[in-house]
């Protein structure tokens, strides 16, 4: 997979077509539908739609016979750029300030401190 593609802004709808696909693996689009048409209740058509626009944002690549789905972004790339997108968008940047937001609205354990320490020190 290339993940080194410019990533565009997934919605929430394409997303679920891309949780699909980082989970099976290459799919056909029929077995998307009936998937999501288990999760989310979509009919084929929406799945359809959803997945060639997809396509056309370069997230997946079709390939013939039996039109199957294979992503061409990861799902640690995707979430990168989303949380990218967040901090930039609420806190202006400033990865400290989501952090703090974050932490100051928990009540976390001692564990989870020690954790956090932990990951903070790797980055150092």
């Amino acid at each position: 997979m290339d993940t080194t593609m410019k990533l565009t802004k997934l919605f929430d709808s394409e997303l679920k077509v891309m949780e699909v696909l980082w989970k099976e693996g290459d799919t056909p689009a029929k077995r998307i539908a009936e998937i999501l048409a288990e999760d989310v209740g979509w009919s084929k058509t929406t799945t359809y739609t959803v997945i060639k626009r997809c396509h056309q944002k370069g997230a997946i690549e079709r390939i013939q016979p039996n039109w199957i789905c294979r992503p061409l972004i990861t799902m640690e790339a995707a979430r990168e750029y989303e949380t990218t997108e967040l901090i930039n968008k609420m806190y202006g940047g400033a990865t400290d300030r989501l952090v703090a937001s974050l932490l100051g609205s928990k009540n976390l354990s001692k564990a989870e401190i020690e954790k956090l320490k932990q990951v903070v020190r790797e980055l150092e």
